[in-house]
């Protein structure tokens, strides 16, 4: 137990940051493709999480934009975390990165912005996944002598056994007998 909840925490930690990394990747190459569209926004919508208990409610602006690629695609995605100045039949820039799927986003290119913000979540995940590997190193130290108390050696005997069928050494009587 005390390896398998902190090696479930580690590759967590490390799918979130793919995710994370994965989610910079996509927005980058959209604002580094050069293209832009004039965007529509067609619908804003609010969803909510938390507030369960004593939590606190946390509400998320989305957007839904829709817009027609150079290649003629007409093209329509949903982008969370939208200002609250967008409201439906508005227009805006739309960056978007072309290929069999078109990555686009109405966010406005803040690159240093992003980069912090990844370092910061990426930093947070390392120091997780440090952590875990050091509660696992030091309960592997510390507990070592008491390993084969509780589950023996892979030779089913006692880590105290010298060979003998009762564990003492050879001697043993001939050295109390001489008390």
């Amino acid at each position: 137990m005390f390896y398998v909840v902190p090696t479930f925490i580690i590759v967590v930690a490390v799918l979130m940051a793919a995710v994370v990394i994965r989610r910079v990747l996509r927005m980058r190459r959209a604002w580094n493709s050069g293209l832009t569209a004039e965007a529509r926004c067609l619908r804003t919508y609010t969803t909510t999480s938390g507030g369960s208990g004593d939590s606190s409610v946390r509400t998320s602006l989305h957007h839904v934009y829709e817009f027609v690629a150079r290649d003629g695609r007409t093209v329509r995605f949903d982008e969370p975390h939208g200002p609250g100045t967008v409201i439906e039949g508005d227009y805006v820039t739309a960056f978007y990165s072309e290929g069999p799927q078109i990555n686009a986003t109405a966010h406005r290119p803040s690159p240093v912005r992003h980069g912090l913000a990844l370092v910061a979540v990426l930093g947070f995940l390392g120091v997780v996944v440090v952590f875990g590997v050091g509660f696992m190193l030091s309960y592997s130290q510390v507990f070592e002598p008491f390993g084969d108390l509780f589950f023996g050696t892979e030779s089913g005997h006692s880590g105290t056994d010298s060979g003998t069928v009762d564990g003492f050494p050879e001697d043993w009587e001939a050295s109390i007998d001489s008390q």
